[in-house]
This record gives structure tokens, sequence and C-alpha cells, in this order.
């Protein structure tokens, strides 16, 4: 049998992840799976702020609120400190060694973010994937960070690559990088609520003026 190139490659990374690879031989039956896990911690609705009488305490409470998904770890783990990206819930430095590069996808000449993460999961093996896998660059860190320091970045066009507020919205809300967040896949515990739920709360915090923690 033929082997290619590419499933090689993914072989190798498999083994570098430190995960196997089911091969559809023996009873052509795929194992038994549990079903992915769930978030305990909820989103709250816009609606539910409501009651806040100060238009900039509520501003500001939406953001903490939105806070549960930009500082879960499927988020803080592609914003890292570093050029290294983190992995996991406990944010462990990625194995094996991945680099952000000059573009997010790797260094020049070296493993680049493709040759181990393809347009999707795969979750036998373990591995996320998306058509645009990456990390953010180096000006949109958020790891080390308070949230009120993450807000400020998020709202300054100069550190969020050009993104009116308005843009802003679309991107929590409809982008599907940021999507993957909440379909992790491989057994990983998704992001807060849903997309659409997040894209809520962005807009219901734009409305009331965009105020950030101060700390």
């Amino acid at each position: 049998m033929k082997v290619s190139a590419s499933s090689l490659a993914f072989a190798g990374c498999c083994a570098l992840f430190g995960v196997a690879v089911y091969s559809g031989s023996g009873h052509g039956q795929e194992p038994v799976r549990p079903p992915p896990p769930a978030n305990p911690i909820q989103l709250r609705s816009p609606s539910e702020f409501v009651g806040i009488a100060s238009k900039q305490s509520r501003s500001v409470a939406l953001f903490q609120e939105a806070g549960k998904v930009i500082q879960s770890p499927r988020c803080m783990n592609c914003h890292p400190r570093t050029d290294r990206p983190t992995q996991t819930d406990a944010m462990i430095p990625h194995q094996p060694l991945a680099l952000r590069g000059p573009d997010g996808h790797g260094p020049i000449g070296g493993v680049h973010c493709k040759t181990c993460h393809g347009d999707a999961n795969v979750d036998p093996a373990g591995v996320p994937g998306n058509p645009k896998w990456g990390l953010a660059p180096a000006i949109m860190a958020w790891q080390g960070k308070t949230l009120g320091q993450i807000c400020r970045q998020i709202k300054d066009p100069k550190r969020n690559g050009g993104k009116s507020l308005t843009a802003l919205i679309t991107h929590f809300s409809e982008d599907d990088l940021v999507g993957w967040g909440w379909h992790p896949g491989g057994g990983r515990i998704p992001a807060p609520g849903t997309q659409k739920q997040m894209g809520a709360i962005i807009k219901a915090w734009v409305d009331t003026g965009a105020a950030c923690p101060k700390s």
C-alpha cells in the first residue's frame, strides 16, 4: 500500500503530540467516544444587565461578562505573551515546539502550523484545526494582562488589526476561527456560552460606550 507524504507528515505530528491514530482496521468500527464536554460557565444575556442604571457601569459589566470567553484557554492559548503558543486548559507551552513566525503561522524555514493543523479538527488524534489556524500577532498578546488592559487593547485600532468597534462586533460574532473556541473537539472544554451570545454581549458593550474595567 502506497502511503502519501502528507499521511507520513500527519503521523509524525501525531507521534509528537503523543496521541494514537485510529487506523480503521480490526473490526472496521470506530471506537465509542464520550460526548464532548460542556463548559459549566454560562454567559448571561445583555438583557440581564439593564438593571444597572449607570451606562458606564453597565458597559463595564458587559465586558466583564465577555471576559469569561476572552480569558478562557480557548482564546488565551493563541494570544500568548511570547512567540510560543500554549495548549490545554492548563495553558502549558505548546508541544512540539512551535513558534509564531513573521505571519503567525510559523518561522521561515521552520515548522509551520499547517504541518500538523489542517482545515478541521482531527478528533481521534486530538489535533485541532481550522483553515486560518495560527497565532494572533504579538501586538495582540493577552496572556499576563488584566481584563482592563485587554479591553483597552481590543479597542485600540493600532493594536487590534485596525478594527473599528463595529468591526469588533463582526469579528467576535462571525469569525470562524473565533468560532472554533466553541467547537474545539478533541475532548477540550469549549468557551463559555455560544458565539451568538458572545456577539450579542460585545454589541451591547459597544452600544453602551465600550467602557473598560479599571483593572
